[in-house]
Formats: structure tokens, sequence, C-alpha cells
């Protein structure tokens, strides 16, 4: 087991096997040393985590849930491409977004879900540029979705 995936399950969650593309898309896109993965949604043996739009049907705190499972489903596509965490040299750009109450504005807050656990497992290569976006909707409803770019080495 990887370091990283040790950090992972010290932290009381389990690394998912990855998920199947919901629609004509590929989980990720390997670009020399950088990989991008597609919109991670909050799926947790193929079923959605929650549903709803936050500030309205689901709180902050379980939207921030929401965005650690989509990590964890990013993360889980990222090893399917290179084979083991370790690699990742840094994590560099977390894109984040959360389906909002028309008044809703912490978006910020809830990919706090995302980018805190980010550095509590991969601790300095952890640190990264992101963006919080609210929309009116994601697919299957759901509250959050995350994609990610990283850094690897061979």
């Amino acid at each position: 087991m990887s370091a990283i995936e040790q950090r992972i399950e010290e932290a009381g969650y389990t690394l998912p096997a990855v998920g199947k593309p919901l629609a004509a898309y590929v989980p990720t896109m390997r670009d020399g040393d950088s990989i991008y993965t597609s919109g991670q949604l909050p799926m947790v043996d193929g079923k959605p985590a929650g549903t709803g739009k936050v500030g309205q049907d689901v709180s902050v705190e379980d939207a921030a849930d929401c965005a650690r499972i989509c990590v964890l489903n990013a993360l889980a596509a990222i090893k399917a491409e290179v084979g083991d965490l370790d690699k990742i040299t840094q994590i560099t750009k977390v894109v984040g977004f959360v389906s909002s109450a028309s008044d809703f504005d912490q978006q910020h807050i809830v990919i706090n879900g995302a980018s805190e656990f980010l550095a509590d497992i991969f601790q300095e290569k952890g640190q990264h540029a992101r963006s919080a976006v609210g929309v009116a909707m994601l697919p299957m409803n759901v509250p959050v979705e995350v994609e990610m770019i990283v850094k690897v080495q061979d």
C-alpha cells in the first residue's frame, strides 16, 4: 500500500474503484507530467452520496463531505492512470462546482472539504490553486463536482 493510501485510510476513508464514466469522456487525460481528471461526482457504489442544492436541500457540512468523496474518486482515477498515488508530486489545481440555492454564497467553504482533505493527505504537496463556482444544477442532481490537475513523476 502506498504512503498516500495509508494516510487516506488513517483519515477514515477507503480509495474506491474507478467509477465508470456516465457520458462520453475518459476519467483522466495525461499530458507529460500533468494529469487532468474529468469532473468527479460524489458517487459511492454507483449511487450519489447526496442530492440537491446546497443552502436549500443540503447543508454546507454535508456538501463538504461530498467534496471529499469527489476527491477520493479523482484519486482513484489518477491511480488507475499512474499505478501509485505516491507518484503525485503536486496537487496543482482543484476546481469545484457547487449546485447552489439562489442566495447561497459559501461555495468556497464547501470546496474547503476537498482542499483541506488534500492538504491532510498530501501535506505540502497538497497545496494548490483553486476555483469554487456556484452553478444552477449538476449531473444527477448532486450537490458538488470536483476536478483536479496533478503533477506526477514516473
